[in-house]
């Protein structure tokens, strides 16, 4: 059962699928419980709401014993850092260039669950990012790798590139062992961060993150985090992008679906600091990137052309000054700020 459930992952897309128990990571819940006390969720409550189904496997579904842990590779063709250089223009993560992996993984996650229904009748329950499932710590205990210390999966066949999902079920199956850690003394995501998001190895303060600032946080973002994200406008790869396992990634498994859209590898601040709702929601759609919707875009694109040292972009910020979404308004005072001489 074991190894035709891996085989049919694969035909689905996976690059990855292994088995944990329900036991799989002990230690996660008390993990969560002091990173969430120590107040690294920022504004995300749900984190804290939730915590104690998050915890474990069976705080969520008392009924399961095993946890079928799939990823699925999006290793990027090109370099994600090209672009740190080329300030008039926006790096947008590499996650959010193709298709929305919600849409993707979940439905290849429904596809095997069908599969593995008509071959044992189990009652079953599939996740991708949006429930209260400890991704990371259980994909490590299923051996699909480890928790870096940037905090996300790192894999040996794979590097930093994979979207993870789950399916729980209550069929006893054979796990696979666990991943232990291969970081060594390497400090390469610690050092990359252009914000000082870790307080220590293992741990990310979401408060400093430019992927939560940009993306989680909807009012104004701090004013000594604006020169840290630089061009940045959705997301930041710095940390996933430098550890040295990338090495090792196979770049040929990278779904299809995640290719980067050509409008999406190096936008012009220009063009998205004209952005109004509708024209937000045709171009991003079908991307992840549509979730935060038009005003936090362009309070993105405001912060970054205040960062860009460009007064060419002053005439598409002045209009902002007077944008009905407070943060965006703010976000454009200083940006011209910053860039009248």
């Amino acid at each position: 059962m074991e190894q035709r459930l891996k085989s049919e992952a694969a035909r689905l897309g996976f690059a990855a699928c292994r088995i944990a128990p329900a036991d799989a990571a002990p230690g996660a819940g008390e993990r969560l419980r002091d990173w969430l006390d120590a107040g690294h969720h920022g504004d995300m409550l749900w984190m804290e709401e939730r915590a104690e189904q998050r915890g474990s496997p069976r705080g969520l579904w008392p009924d399961v014993r095993s946890v079928i842990m799939l990823g699925m590779s999006y290793a990027p063709g090109r370099d994600p850092l090209a672009l740190a250089d080329v300030p008039e223009r926006a790096r947008v993560s590499v996650y959010a260039q193709g298709r929305d992996y919600h849409d993707v993984v979940k439905k290849a996650l429904k596809a095997l669950a069908r599969w593995l229904v008509d071959q044992q009748s189990t009652a079953l329950k599939v996740f991708v990012d949006t429930a209260p499932v400890m991704e990371k710590p259980l994909a490590q205990g299923a051996g699909l790798g480890w928790q870096g210390k940037h905090s996300n999966l790192v894999s040996r066949a794979h590097g930093s590139w994979l979207f993870l999902g789950a399916i729980y079920t209550e069929i006893a199956l054979e796990p696979d062992a666990p991943e232990s850690d291969h970081c060594g003394s390497c400090t390469a995501c610690q050092s990359a961060c252009p914000t000082d998001a870790f307080p220590a190895p293992y741990v990310v303060d979401a408060r400093r993150c430019i992927s939560y600032l940009t993306i989680e946080h909807k009012g104004p973002i701090p004013h000594d985090m604006r020169p840290g994200i630089g061009n940045r406008v959705y997301g930041c790869d710095d940390c996933l992008a430098v550890c040295p396992w990338n090495k090792f990634a196979d770049m040929g498994a990278a779904n299809r679906a995640f290719l980067g859209r050509a409008e999406l590898a190096a936008p012009a601040l220009a063009d998205l600091l004209d952005l109004d709702d509708a024209a937000f929601r045709e171009i991003f759609s079908g991307s992840p990137i549509k979730r935060i919707g038009r005003d936090r875009m362009v309070r993105n694109a405001a912060i970054a052309a205040g960062n860009s040292g460009d007064p060419a972009l002053i005439p598409r910020l002045a209009p902002l000054v007077a944008d009905p979404d407070p943060a965006v308004a703010e976000a454009a005072r200083w940006a011209v700020e910053r860039l009248t001489p």
